[in-house]
């Protein structure tokens, strides 16, 4: 009679954790930059620990368990508008890009998995819920491996004052902060429920790391102002034609047409630096050798122009392309060029696709671009411009190594998004690219083909954006900035310090918790 009771409870208990893990995903979906209700992610991390408690003593499996699908529902709401990316970006059918989003749910849904057989393991070693909780979450996000980044940081974007620390230590710092409050949130709800102690520490380092974070945003955000009103300005104009990368290859002529007659009006408002055109303005492939003019491309237009476009080289009578940004100056000639580096899957290149070439049989929208091997930025007269394209200004190392590499004066980013059409996922990108702006102080322009197109000023503010889906042009003057921050300087050391605080409690054990 004993056994069955707590065989009952037992299994009562299990089905109790992941139905806290399940709501939870669902909390941090909504919470995060998709949905943008941000209150959300100050307990969205809640469900999750309670899932893990319930868990304490039993086996592993449940412990990752739990926390994968957590993960899984989290990813799969956050990115459900994968489905018709897959059927638009690849050609793959309703079926099949439903289990490729699955797959895709899965697999960056396991980065919580890990993180519960790790948050179980220091438990059961004796460490506290905070110790356990915190230094592990900010590994799990630094160094499991994804194509899009997920940042419990990305959720607070819409206040300023509270994501400066972001020129310290990255995205990696502002989710430690905001996982402070979750902690608190937890553990004064075990404390009220009689689990434990008043966790008059937890509260302490909460209240210290939240006054410091928004003490030094009110103090930053003035200073980068002042660095702003007294840098030299730039005059940028962005074209946003409204056209998909289809229409553009099916209609070459007119899109050229529009970019041609936007660029135009925007010079008739006034003088220009440079008009920046999105990534796949230009559809036909250019060579590689430069210099080479640019005539043919601008016509009557006086402004510089940076647009995109492909460039292609032959190797052994085989043609190699490249995802291409091409700096016209203003006499016409095309002198530097970036290269996309990190290559969209699926879309750009097929994994294992130059091996067993039928898969791009099976996927006849996928494009073989060869990615690019520098992170140089383009020069116009004696300005430097890093241009990520598409979704490298989600990545924050890889943004820092430009930074660190080039130097420049402001980032433009060239991007298409019109493959997801009216969805979350041209304002998430937006969100996530906010992050670089403040990470390293400078203007982070946008120049898409169908929205959102946007400046994004050093404290991270949007400042100018166009619609989803709409044929606009920008107008605005930048500031072109210089200099180091912190993170410039020593990137994601939050990240190093979390996995030297959990390698130290997987070798020392700790007595039970009190």
């Amino acid at each position: 009679m004993t056994d069955a009771l707590e065989d009952s409870v037992d299994s009562a208990n299990r089905t109790r954790a992941y139905a806290w893990a399940a709501l939870g995903g669902v909390v941090y979906f909504l919470g995060w930059a998709g949905f943008g209700y941000w209150p959300l992610a100050l307990f969205s991390l809640v469900p999750l620990w309670a899932a893990l408690e319930l868990s304490t003593g039993r086996p592993w499996q449940d412990a990752l368990g739990v926390s994968w699908v957590y993960g899984i529902v989290m990813v799969a709401g956050g990115y459900h508008w994968l489905v018709p990316f897959f059927e638009v970006f690849s050609g793959y059918g309703s079926f099949a890009s439903v289990g490729f989003w699955l797959a895709f749910s899965t697999f960056i849904g396991a980065q919580y998995g890990f993180y519960g057989v790790v948050y179980a393991w220091l438990r059961r070693r004796g460490w506290s819920v905070a110790l356990a909780a915190v230094p592990t979450l900010i590994a799990a996000e630094w160094l499991y491996p994804k194509l899009f980044p997920v940042y419990l940081a990305n959720s607070f974007n819409q206040l300023p004052v509270f994501v400066q620390i972001a020129d310290l230590g990255g995205p990696l710092l502002v989710t430690a902060v905001a996982a402070m409050v979750n902690l608190t949130v937890f553990e004064t709800w075990r404390w009220w429920r009689g689990v434990r102690g008043a966790p008059r520490g937890v509260w302490a380092v909460t209240i210290l790391s939240v006054g410091l974070t928004v003490g030094y945003g009110m103090v930053r955000i003035p200073q980068v102002e002042a660095a702003m009103a007294s840098a030299p300005p730039f005059r940028l104009g962005v074209v946003q034609v409204n056209m998909g990368i289809f229409e553009k290859r099916g209609e070459a002529a007119e899109g050229h047409r529009r970019h041609l007659e936007q660029s135009r009006e925007l010079e008739r408002e006034g003088e220009l630096d440079l008009i920046v055109w999105p990534e796949s303005a230009y559809v036909r492939s250019l060579p590689r050798e430069l210099p080479m003019s640019g005539g043919p491309i601008r016509k009557e237009l006086r402004a510089p122009i940076l647009f995109g476009g492909v460039s292609r080289e032959y190797a052994d009578g085989s043609p190699k392309l490249f995802n291409t940004a091409f700096m016209m100056e203003a006499d016409g000639v095309i002198r530097s060029t970036y290269d996309k580096t990190y290559l969209l899957m699926f879309g750009e290149y097929l994994p294992f696709g130059e091996t067993f070439p039928v898969l791009y049989e099976l996927s006849p929208n996928s494009g073989r671009f060869t990615p690019g091997s520098h992170v140089n930025a383009l020069e116009l007269g004696e300005w430097r411009i890093s241009t990520p394209v598409c979704y490298e200004d989600v990545l924050p190392a890889f943004i820092r190594a430009m930074v660190r590499e080039a130097n420049p004066h402001v980032l433009i980013n060239l991007t298409n998004d019109s493959w997801f059409g009216d969805s979350q996922e041209p304002w998430i990108h937006l969100v996530l690219a906010q992050f670089r702006a403040i990470e390293h102080r400078r203007y982070l322009v946008r120049s898409t083909n169908s929205g959102i197109s946007a400046v994004i000023d050093p404290v991270g503010r949007i400042v100018a954006r166009t619609g989803v889906l709409a044929r606009e042009n920008l107008r605005y003057e930048v500031r072109m900035m210089q200099g180091q921050t912190l993170y410039t300087r020593f990137g994601d050391w939050p990240g190093w310090l979390s996995l030297g605080a959990i390698a130290w409690m997987l070798i020392f054990r700790r007595g039970s918790e009190k």
